[in-house]
């Protein structure tokens, strides 16, 4: 918020992406983001729904960026996880705003229909996980050589939590809606395949 107060770059893109976004989601993103006190309740309800999450986390890193190059810091390279991925490739002119959020405003709302799931973080290297792994469960982020996420369904990380704590190995349930970067996601694949197909790509 103070952000969105003090920092007219930040505001700026802000505003557009919330602007753009609208037509397609049908609420201004900027509700949800900054709400009056008596709306804090809804607003937060609001920031568990995938359909929200996924949005709102492009048009702040966006936003970000966007402050971050107004400074005079621009990147030589960048990478991105997830929404991340997204962000970078509208940065490097990959594509256009306008097609990189409809590609997160659809993204969002075909995992939102999605049966929910859930998400565990793990000290673990992959080696050392993949004798509790099986069909309802998948590696769905290796960020270093003994730090990863796992998802799945909610009684396969249910069991895993157990199966884990009873070898004494910690673990870590991530705040999600959703079994992200997991094989629950198949089912959306070809209907998000084809969007992505009618979007004019670049070379970065």
């Amino acid at each position: 918020a103070d952000l969105y107060r003090h920092e007219p770059v930040f505001r700026e893109h802000i505003d557009v992406c919330a602007d753009l976004l609208l037509p397609a989601m049908g609420i201004d993103l900027r509700e949800i983001l900054y709400p009056p006190q008596d709306r804090l309740a809804e607003a937060e309800e609001k920031l568990q729904q995938t359909k929200f999450t996924q949005p709102l986390l492009f048009v702040i890193e966006y936003a970000l960026a966007q402050l971050w190059k107004s400074w005079g810091i621009e990147p030589q390279a960048m990478i991105g996880h997830s929404i991340g991925e997204y962000v970078a490739a509208c940065l490097a002119d990959v594509m256009s705003l306008e097609d990189a959020l409809k590609l997160v405003a659809l993204r969002g709302e075909l995992m939102q229909s999605l049966p929910a799931g859930a998400m565990l973080g793990l000290s673990l290297s992959l080696d050392e996980i993949k004798p509790f792994l099986h069909d309802q469960l998948s590696i769905a982020a290796i960020n270093g050589d003994k730090l990863l996420t796992v998802s799945g369904t909610f009684e396969a990380i249910d069991d895993l939590e157990k199966k884990l704590s009873d070898s004494g190995i910690d673990s870590t349930r991530l705040h999600t809606s959703h079994a992200f970067h997991s094989s629950m996601m198949e089912p959306i694949l070809s209907t998000f395949t084809d969007f992505v197909s009618s979007v004019y790509l670049k070379a970065p």
